[in-house]
């Protein structure tokens, strides 16, 4: 019998389009399969694993190797792990159940909320957002990669964007554009070319037209520079801000509990790390940690203020 082990490099590999691997783990199983007397079992798993018959045959979730523009992402984040105003959090919950009753929605006339713009400051958890909505509707996470869908033809930006919405039609999916302004900004804008706006004129197109299973999201860090247009065509607008000092509480205790000792948990070290990105207190903690371990102590008050003090001084820089 597999073990959780095999049974997780299993789901890894079949997510990771790894085929090799995913053979390599079906034979170590039967192997095993063997060793401990199920000689039938061990011969079909082999029989399956080997026969012509099942080679070739698509995916449970489909995976476009052809399509470069799209480079897909494993998900492991929980809602839980999110971090982000009530608000918010109402928000995704929604956007999950009315996902999971889309067909009677849709029965009644009704689509699913499915197009979601997220708006607001980088390291806020737009991204995260879109890697919770991903895992907790058990979905692959394709992130669309403008370097590649953006060229210097005329014509041949919008044909990929096509393609890109033919796979989220034939592939359910989450689909985020993250930097979205890239593609959507204000079509009034003086510095404004014709070639972008046909790429828009082609986004707002699709998106319309868009009836898939899927869930597209777009990210952006300038909300104020998008054509006003795109605003209409998404279910639902979510605004990200630096998070408060209720959630700077809860980012500090989820993750350094148990880590530090309890002194640290008081109100002076979240008013000191007001003003920092949810990535930043992250980023403190996570610093924080690896000193911990490598002193072999637990994390004081001094130690995560100076991790603190180190986030906020990367951005003297940007002032300077």
């Amino acid at each position: 019998m597999a073990t959780i082990e095999q049974i997780k490099a299993l789901i890894r590999a079949h997510f990771d389009s790894n085929e090799e691997k995913f053979k390599t783990v079906v034979l170590q199983i039967a192997a095993h399969e063997a060793k401990v007397g199920h000689t039938a079992s061990a011969r079909e798993i082999k029989e399956i694993i080997q026969n012509p018959k099942y080679l070739n045959k698509n995916k449970v979730v489909a995976l476009n190797k052809g399509l470069d523009i799209l480079e897909q992402k494993m998900t492991h984040v929980h809602l839980s792990d999110l971090i982000v105003s009530v608000e918010i959090e109402e928000k995704i919950k929604r956007v999950i159940n009315e996902y999971h009753k889309k067909d009677l929605l849709r029965k009644n006339g009704l689509m699913n909320r499915s197009k979601l713009l997220l708006a607001g400051d980088p390291g806020t958890g737009k991204t995260m957002t879109a890697s919770v909505i991903a895992n907790e509707l058990y979905l692959p996470l394709y992130v669309i990669q403008f370097d590649r869908l953006i060229t210097k033809y005329m014509g041949e930006t919008s044909a990929k964007l096509r393609q890109v919405f033919d796979q989220i039609k034939e592939v359910r999916g989450v689909y985020l554009f993250d930097e979205f302004d890239a593609i959507g900004s204000d079509r009034n804008l003086d510095n404004d070319v014709g070639e972008m706006r046909r790429i828009l004129n082609s986004f707002l197109q699709n998106l319309e037209d868009d009836e898939s299973y899927s869930i597209i999201i777009a990210a952006t860090n300038n909300p104020s520079i998008l054509d006003n247009a795109l605003f209409r065509r998404f279910d639902d607008v979510m605004e990200y801000k630096n998070p408060d000092i209720e959630q700077i509480t809860r980012l500090f205790k989820m993750k350094l509990h148990g880590k530090a000792s309890n002194n640290i948990f008081t109100e002076d070290v979240y008013k000191e790390a007001k003003g920092l990105n949810h990535a930043d207190i992250v980023k403190a903690c996570e610093e924080a940690v690896k000193y911990s371990i490598l002193e072999d102590q637990l994390i004081t008050k001094n130690i995560l203020l100076n991790y603190i003090k180190d986030r906020k001084n990367y951005y003297k820089y940007k002032e300077a």
